[in-house]
């Protein structure tokens, strides 16, 4: 495999697919996870993958930054295949902004806190330089009031927020997201959702596995539908939720009560 550089040489044009999947697939012993997966993502693009529980979806994101080792296959990355280097791989997660299900933010560190550690220990940012930059970010995803709150005195929505914050503060080139809202009270999802929304207004590039099919729809540039590890369709929202021409995705949007 073809180690890939850090940063692309000053001047070279970025080309317009981001990220490429290569039939990709992963294998835990006798169970297939990833099925030989095929699919890109275009600069600005908002792509939401969608399917059952166990369908592989948070598997071929994991596989994006490299959290997850494919069994075979390639991920390319602004043209170049991801190195099995684990120096340059975390080279690669400094350009791909990750939001978990769960917060993951450092306990003993306030918002603020959490959202500079990544520029000064990673980045270099100077003190000042940091705090400015998650000052920044905690107005953008309209936390400011709660900049000195530790973790365990933010709900469950606004540390979401905080972590997005996070991801952002190291200027990454795509954000993905791991079904972000899939551990909120109900009516912390929405705050979550319009931080997203914003984002993608922003021309944010996003892969965002989900199971808020509203979101999907409203805010997607493409769906892609994943069942037993497979795409099983794939297209622009209007096509996939108003006229899905597989009997998979009918029978999984059937079973969310999906009207459209």
């Amino acid at each position: 495999m073809t180690d890939m550089p850090a940063n692309l040489p000053k001047g070279s044009a970025l080309p317009e697919v981001v990220i490429e999947y290569r039939d990709v697939r992963k294998q835990y012993g006798d169970f297939t996870a990833l099925a030989g997966v095929n699919l890109e993502v275009r600069r600005g693009q908002v792509v939401c993958l969608i399917g059952p529980s166990g369908s592989g979806k948070s598997t071929l994101l994991r596989c994006t930054n490299g959290l997850e080792t494919m069994t075979s296959g390639e991920v390319y990355f602004d043209g170049m295949p991801l190195s099995k280097d684990p120096r340059k791989t975390r080279l690669i997660r400094q350009r791909m902004g990750m939001v978990f299900q769960n917060f993951e933010l450092f306990p003993h560190k306030t918002a603020l806190g959490n959202i500079m550690m990544g520029p000064m220990t990673v980045l270099g940012l100077s003190e000042e330089k940091a705090r400015a930059r998650a000052e920044a970010l905690l107005a953008k995803v309209g936390l400011s009031e709660k900049a000195g709150n530790y973790p365990a005195n933010l709900s469950g929505g606004q540390q979401q927020r905080v972590a997005i914050a996070r991801a952002l503060a190291m200027e990454p080139e795509v954000m993905l997201f791991d079904e972000p809202t899939s551990a909120l009270d109900p009516e912390t999802i929405g705050e979550v959702l319009n931080v997203m929304k914003r984002l993608a207004d922003d021309g944010m590039t996003m892969v965002v596995v989900t199971h808020e099919m509203t979101f999907a729809r409203r805010v997607a540039d493409h769906v892609v539908v994943f069942a037993n590890g497979q795409i099983v369709e794939q297209g622009p929202p209007q096509q996939i939720f108003d006229a899905p021409e597989t009997a998979r995705t009918r029978d999984f949007l059937s079973h969310l009560g999906w009207d459209g």
